[in-house]
């Protein structure tokens, strides 16, 4: 939902983007500082009066005054496009200003990911951490536990409820971008972390008000996304490895499962991704696999 404080036209563009077209709140809140931006650059004018040659003036401030990256660029085009698209099917405009906008190149970046050896030392380390009997380990645990095994969005994963995982038949129901639902499958190692953190999750609130969700904080809130790259981060040092962000584990577990021979389609689905192309760029995290295979096996490699 849009911020208090957001002029009008922005706030109703936002909450279009929340109810209707289900996006997230970490989305909407970087549409929504773009809008902002972009509405302090206009000043005074009306930005229903906007023309082409305003919005060029204002990315080619982006571009060359802030030396904003052309990622970044390109997110503000984003957002312009969406927010007079959405003014245009309002038919509070006939023409949108943003229709000849060409888009920055963007350099290919491709995913992080663990090694199969650095994904075992992390859960080792997390393990370990369980092992004390604390809530905060045994969480960590499994909530790593569980992203390593279904690749879920970590977004996904906070507002996963007790009753979402079905720990008997081996499957997770998670609700992903646009309110779209999938069944993934989850193994047996993640599905006994889960069931002991569940276990001490009811012991832990029983009696007590706590929210629905099953990965909690102490005080029984649901857990923060900051929260959980703290402990990942933590936790990283321990077990010897640097610069851990939230998505590493399910970029880990698309990799992996191509590297030992799961075909594009399934990973697809397991990921929630809605075009294939999405899922096609952890094929490009084969090169070196091949070159390795190449010269192993030519027979003047």
């Amino acid at each position: 939902m849009a911020e208090q404080g957001s002029p009008p036209l922005v706030g109703e563009f936002i909450q279009h983007l929340s109810l209707e077209r289900g996006l997230s709140p970490n989305t909407c809140k970087a549409y929504e500082a773009d809008l902002k931006a972009y509405f302090s650059f206009l000043g005074a004018k009306n930005p229903l009066k906007a023309a082409p040659a305003d919005l060029s003036e204002y990315l080619w401030r982006l571009k060359s005054k802030q030396n904003l990256s052309p990622r970044s660029v390109f997110r503000a085009m984003e957002a312009l496009r969406a927010f007079y698209r959405f003014q245009v099917a309002e038919e509070r405009l006939q023409d949108d200003p943003t229709r000849h906008f060409r888009s920055p190149h963007l350099p290919k970046r491709l995913p992080r990911y663990l090694t199969p050896d650095q994904t075992e030392a992390l859960l080792r380390s997390a393990l370990q951490g369980a092992s004390a009997g604390g809530f905060e380990g045994t969480r960590l645990w499994a909530m790593l536990e569980m992203l390593y095994a279904t690749g879920v969005r970590v977004s996904e994963a906070l507002s996963l409820k007790p009753q979402d995982a079905n720990l008997t038949d081996g499957w997770v129901r998670v609700l992903g971008k646009g309110s779209k639902e999938r069944l993934v499958p989850i193994h047996e190692r993640a599905r006994s972390a889960l069931a002991k953190y569940l276990r001490l999750r009811e012991k832990r609130f029983q009696g007590k008000s706590a929210a629905p969700e099953a990965f909690l904080s102490r005080s029984g809130g649901k857990l923060s996304r900051p929260q959980f790259w703290r402990d990942l981060r933590a936790l990283g040092r321990r077990a010897g490895i640097e610069g851990l962000h939230p998505h590493i584990l399910r970029h880990s577990f698309a990799t992996h499962l191509l590297q030992r021979g799961a075909d594009l389609r399934s990973v697809q689905e397991m990921l929630g991704h809605a075009d294939l192309t999405t899922t096609q760029i952890y094929t490009h995290l084969e090169i070196s696999g091949l070159k390795d295979a190449h010269q192993k096996h030519h027979p003047r490699g």
